[in-house]
């Protein structure tokens, strides 16, 4: 599967931001998807993620309550809207897929990375 993420930009501080990620192949509905995001000079970092039905969900502490993941599945499309961003947001944003019925939300455990978008926060 190819991913193909966009809707990154530069925002003020309590902005928000809809960031998707488009996926190509077959068979996208039996995938779980997750974010992630690295900052620079720092490691790719789990942000969100979501089960292969969009039911179950998981987030990160410093994003909890204010970032929201969905599945599309008749659109292939995983969605994650970033509410109430702070300059600690900033970074390179990644989607990734596994095929998998478990929620997943390591590094580690998807094969499938697109190729990130840009989000920057400025206070």
């Amino acid at each position: 599967v190819q991913l193909q993420a966009s809707g990154g930009g530069s925002v003020q501080a309590g902005d928000s931001l809809r960031l998707s990620c488009a996926a190509s192949g077959r068979a996208f509905r039996s995938y779980a998807m997750g974010w992630f995001r690295q900052a620079p000079g720092k490691e790719r970092e789990f942000v969100a993620s979501i089960n292969w039905s969009g039911l179950s969900t998981n987030y990160a502490g410093p994003v909890k309550g204010r970032f929201t993941i969905s599945k599309d599945n008749a659109k292939n499309t995983i969605y994650l809207q970033m509410n109430s961003l702070k300059p600690e947001d900033t970074a390179v944003y990644y989607c990734a897929a596994r095929q998998s019925r478990a929620l997943l939300s390591g590094v580690e455990a998807y094969d499938y990375w697109g190729q990130g978008t840009q989000v920057t926060v400025s206070s």
